[in-house]
């Protein structure tokens, strides 16, 4: 191939590549940001993809970033906590990847500030993939599907920088926008009296929409809504130091909510009744409790109101396209 050749091939596979995503983004979404460095192509997703269910990143070859990122459960796994390398219990509900091309931050405290250097923890984690990500890059060189891939990709054999940028390519293509409550805002359907019963209290009524507003579900704080009192998992203060991030995590999208149950950081409530009633509690006192969590009172058929609301979030199309 000369160069002439290879620039129309690249040329081409950039502007296909981006009227493939570009057609993908619900019309009523932002587009996300994308780094320039790392500019989305059909090979690049295609070798993510390839490396994200490939349990070849881990020391043992036994998970994969899908092991904990079940498509069929939004990219979370429905544990408690989630499941490392030999059964290991590690410290914290796995987070849905729905959507996560939008994240500001990632880790449930924040910690990252990038997809590309969140895809470099599970290597660094002796309980994850415990593979120092130069030996994982020598694996994939030696697996011809991979060489040819990450020169279509990126023009170089497999590295490092190969790895979580097309990773953080792939996890780009979650775009989840199709749920009932889409069709809703697009007319195509209408909710039923229930569901808007539902509707009026979480954007009217309570605050549901302080914090999970705008088309994601989410402001993207950082914040305490006062699940305890006393935090075995101090949060961010891990990152900064300071006491006013201790015990403070991410506001979630509520987008596929109801299936990715069990609900909060550590995975400590099982169903979205079980989460109305911890926000009508008014939580506990905690130095860093949001001032917007307050008591208030719900009854019986106003909560499965809501909680018929929260369900018109569920995108099945994005539970069964990947």
């Amino acid at each position: 191939m000369n160069f002439n050749s290879f620039i129309f091939i690249l040329i081409f596979s950039l502007f296909s590549s981006f009227k493939i995503f570009e057609s993908h983004i619900p019309s009523h979404f932002p587009e996300p940001y994308i780094p320039e460095s790392n500019q989305l192509t059909i090979e690049r997703i295609k070798l993510g993809k390839k490396l994200f269910f490939d349990p070849i990143l881990s020391r043992d070859s036994t998970i994969s970033c899908s092991t904990c990122h079940n498509p069929n459960y939004a990219f979370s796994d429905r544990k408690i906590k989630a499941i490392g390398k030999n059964g290991t219990i590690l410290e914290r509900n796995t987070p849905t990847l729905t959507n996560v091309a939008y994240n500001k931050y990632f880790m449930l405290d924040g910690v990252n500030p990038t997809l590309e250097n969140q895809a470099l923890v599970p290597f660094h984690e002796k309980n994850e993939f415990d593979l120092h990500i130069l030996i994982a890059s020598d694996r994939i060189s030696n697996n011809a599907d991979y060489v040819k891939l990450s020169n279509l990709a990126y023009g170089t054999n497999p590295n490092p920088k190969v790895i979580t940028s097309a990773i953080a390519s792939y996890q780009r293509t979650l775009i989840s926008g199709k749920s009932k409550y889409d069709q809703y805002l697009n007319k195509e359907i209408e909710l039923n009296e229930t569901e808007m019963k539902g509707k009026n209290l979480f954007y009217n009524e309570l605050h549901c929409a302080s914090c999970h507003n705008g088309f994601n579900f989410t402001n993207y704080s950082l914040t305490n809504n006062g699940l305890y009192k006393f935090y075995p998992d101090s949060g961010r203060i891990r990152l900064t130091g300071k006491n006013s991030d201790r015990a403070i995590f991410k506001v979630p999208t509520l987008r596929n909510i109801d299936v990715t149950h069990p609900y909060m950081h550590d995975g400590s409530i099982n169903t979205l009744e079980e989460v109305i009633l911890h926000y009508m509690s008014g939580g506990n006192k905690h130095e860093n409790k949001h001032e917007i969590i307050q008591p208030f009172q719900l009854n019986n058929e106003e909560i499965y109101s809501l909680v018929s609301f929260l369900k018109t979030l569920t995108d099945s199309t994005f539970l069964q396209n990947h």
